[in-house]
C-alpha cells in the first residue's frame, strides 16, 4: 500500500505524540493540523463521535487532505458522566490540566473509592474528504478509577489521577508504549489499523484522495 498524507485534527502536543507512536507502522504520513495552518472549529457536538466528526471535517475542508480526528475525555460515574466531552475545559474556557485536575478533585472530595469508578473514552473519525458520507469511526474505553491525589509526571490531562489496576499505577506512571497498548486511544487506533486492512476499498479511496494542501 502506498503512503498517504493525512491531517491530524488536534492542537494537543500530547495527543500528537501518542498518535505518531501508535500509527508508526501504518502506511499513513500523519501531519498535525497546526503545521498546516488549520483554524480550529468549535466543538458543539453532544457526544464524542459528533465532536470527532466536526473536527475531522473542518481539517479536511481547510486542507483538502483526508483527515483523522479524535474526541476523548474522562467519564466519571459518580458525576453523571462528567467531565465527559467537556474534559479539556472542565474548569472553564482556557483551563490547563492542573486547573481541571483541581476541579475534579473538588467534585469528588470525600467520595469513597468504591464510588470513584471512571473510564477514559475515545471516538476516532477518519474521513477520506470533507464531505465523506461514510467515514471510519472507532470507539474504545479504558476502565479505571479516580485517585484522591495525582501520581506520576508522564502523560497529560487527567492521567495523574487515573488509576490503572492491572499495572498498579496511574496512567501518568506508564511508559508511552504501555499506555498506547492499554489506553482508550490506543485501543481505538488498533481498531482503525484493523479496519484499514479489512476494508481495502476504503483504503484505495483514501490513498486516491487528492493532496491539495498548500502547506
Amino acid at each position: 500500500m502506498s503512503r498517504q498524507r493525512v491531517v491530524l485534527a488536534t492542537g494537543n502536543a500530547g495527543k500528537a505524540r501518542e498518535f505518531a507512536a501508535a500509527l508508526a507502522d501504518l502506511a499513513l504520513d500523519i501531519v498535525p493540523q497546526s503545521q498546516l495552518g488549520v483554524t480550529e472549529i468549535e466543538e458543539t457536538g453532544l457526544s464524542f463521535v459528533e465532536n470527532a466528526l466536526l473536527k475531522a471535517r473542518n481539517a479536511a475542508h481547510q486542507t483538502g487532505l483526508p483527515a483523522l480526528a479524535d474526541d476523548s475525555g474522562l467519564v466519571v460515574d459518580a458525576l453523571g458522566g462528567a467531565p465527559g466531552i467537556y474534559s479539556a475545559r472542565y474548569a472553564g474556557p482556557g483551563a490547563d490540566d492542573q486547573a481541571n485536575i483541581v476541579r475534579l478533585l473538588q467534585a469528588l472530595h470525600g467520595m469513597p473509592a468504591a464510588r470513584r469508578g471512571a473510564r477514559f473514552h475515545c471516538a476516532l473519525a477518519l474521513l477520506r474528504h470533507a464531505t465523506d458520507p461514510a467515514p471510519l469511526i472507532c470507539q474504545a474505553s479504558w476502565e479505571g478509577m479516580v485517585l484522591e491525589a495525582p501520581r506520576g509526571n508522564g502523560g497529560f490531562g487527567y492521567d495523574p489521577l487515573f488509576w490503572v489496576a492491572s499495572r498498579a499505577c496511574s496512567a501518568a506512571e506508564l511508559d508511552l508504549a504501555s499506555k498506547n497498548q492499554l489506553s482508550h486511544r490506543g485501543q481505538a487506533l488498533a481498531q482503525l489499523d484493523r479496519a484499514l486492512h479489512q476494508h481495502p476499498a476504503f483504503w484505495s479511496l483514501l490513498t486516491a484522495a487528492p493532496d491539495s494542501a498548500t502547506a
